[in-house]
């Protein structure tokens, strides 16, 4: 019965891969909520996958004995069972606190169509047969864990059915006389039924349905160093309201992977229901990106006199210095200049209600580019500046923006003698915005992606800052195939 694996997983277990408990022991960096709107939409969607699926299944044969008048015990056999047709009318899908979920279906109906054969001694007798199966419940624990390696689990904890009605109508040599003993066949019928809806249900959840979620990756690729760590803090838990799932949500280096002196911070999420999911991605996700990008030395960056608009006031050469640092020019005449800037240390992201800023700190070593192709250090800069950052989020992925702010300038050490620092603004303001901004935002553009399974979209988006953490509210659209 493949049906779970196709009507539960993709909806509900999409969601299920994201939610919010109470911190114990390390914070996860990015969690998420499934309210009971999304549970409601998960067992809506589930019902029709699951109605789907179940017209595609072929029933066991079953045999039995029966008392025929006249002519004594003979054995019949039911085959080539299908389900002709079928209605599944109301199903429920709660969380069961500190266990998982519960699927309820109830008043629901199938039509069997098959073959029926009787055989005693010299006596055989077949035909075709319609069964209607009336009042069909259903109700399935899925108890929720998690592995070492951080990926989900799922096992059917326990699994009852009920049938109120079977009617069986057969027709063919002979099938009035088996009518007439029609309720000995029912209750053969429905018992057996009953035996296999929840063999199939437990077949289903460990051969379909954990296979699928054990395709969640635990690591997801953003570039070709850096990835992000999606592996679960603990087993999804569920409340009285709302199932949570919480995630590392660590950005690490591919190559390398160090531990990470950052703490991910205690977040309180705002009593929202009015979507059907809601993620919380804190600072430490950002800031763990930080530290990676920072390690590889994408931050770094180098001027040379060619990158230098022809129409520049200040060229990076030494005589284009003379006027503001003359002994530069002295020391050595016409040669060329080159500017490296690095981050002394991973700048961080600021989260406050409804703003979003870093502060990052540079420093710009110059160097006299000499004929041996020796580069001389001679002067060090400094240079702050506040930059705004915009986040968004689409139907997968997280996207981000720069914004600048004011670059100032500062002279911290020299070897040709003092001088205004400030005349180099507009250089490296023009470097920094046609250069460091546009290369950093095609990084943010690309973004990195939300734990998603396969063919579920977001939409309906909503995105608030708070203190330390991004709250993203969606609904869920299961994109069927």
């Amino acid at each position: 019965m493949g049906a779970l694996a196709g009507a539960l997983p993709s909806i509900l277990l999409v969601l299920l891969l994201t939610s919010t408990p109470e911190a114990l022991g390390a914070n996860p960096g990015l969690f998420a909520r499934i309210t009971d709107k999304g549970l409601e939409y998960a067992a809506q969607e589930g019902l029709l996958a699951l109605q789907s699926e179940l017209l595609r299944i072929t029933l066991p044969d079953f045999t039995g004995d029966v008392r025929i008048p006249h002519v004594g015990r003979g054995s019949y056999e039911f085959r080539s069972l299908n389900i002709h047709s079928c209605e599944l009318r109301h199903s429920a899908l709660r969380p069961v606190p500190s266990q998982g979920l519960s699927l309820s279906i109830s008043d629901s109906f199938i039509r069997v169509q098959g073959r029926w054969k009787v055989r005693k001694s010299f006596l055989k007798l077949q035909g075709s047969f319609d069964v209607s199966v009336k009042g069909i419940s259903i109700s399935v624990n899925l108890l929720l864990g998690s592995e070492s390696s951080g990926r989900p689990t799922v096992t059917a904890s326990s699994c009852s059915s009920d049938i109120d009605d079977v009617e069986v109508d057969m027709s063919g040599d002979l099938g009035w006389l088996l009518n007439l003993f029609h309720n000995q066949i029912e209750s053969k019928f429905q018992k057996v039924l009953k035996s296999r809806i929840c063999e199939m249900i437990q077949k289903s959840v460990s051969s379909d349905l954990q296979p699928y979620l054990q395709t969640l990756p635990v690591t997801t690729e953003i570039d070709s160093f850096a990835g992000i760590d999606y592996s679960l803090v603990e087993a999804p838990r569920a409340t009285a309201q709302m199932l949570e799932v919480m995630f590392k949500g660590e950005i690490f280096h591919r190559n390398h992977r160090s531990p990470v002196t950052l703490l991910a911070p205690v977040i309180n999420l705002p009593e929202e229901h009015n979507k059907m999911v809601y993620f919380a991605v804190s600072d430490y996700v950002f800031n763990t990106a930080s530290l990676v990008y920072h390690e590889e030395g994408y931050l770094n960056f180098s001027i040379t006199d060619d990158m230098i608009p022809p129409d520049s006031n200040i060229r990076l050469t030494t005589k284009s210095f003379r006027p503001f640092v003359p002994r530069l020019a002295r020391l050595y005449p016409n040669m060329n200049l080159e500017l490296q800037g690095s981050v002394p240390s991973a700048p961080l992201l600021n989260f406050s209600p409804g703003n979003l800023s870093v502060n990052p700190y540079m420093e710009i070593d110059a160097f006299v580019l000499l004929p041996s192709s020796r580069k001389e250090p001679v002067f060090r800069l400094t240079v702050a500046t506040n930059v705004s950052a915009i986040l968004t989020f689409n139907t997968s992925k997280i996207t981000g923006f720069l914004q600048p702010g004011k670059v100032k300038v500062e002279l911290k050490e020299s070897k040709v003698g003092l001088f205004n620092a400030e005349l180099l603004e507009a250089l490296l303001n023009y470097y920094i915005l046609n250069t460091l901004y546009p290369k950093f935002n095609d990084k943010l553009a690309k973004g990195f992606p939300l734990p998603l399974l396969k063919r579920v979209q977001l939409y309906d988006l909503g995105l608030q800052i708070h203190k330390d953490f991004l709250f993203l509210g969606a609904n869920v659209q299961y994109m069927r195939v």
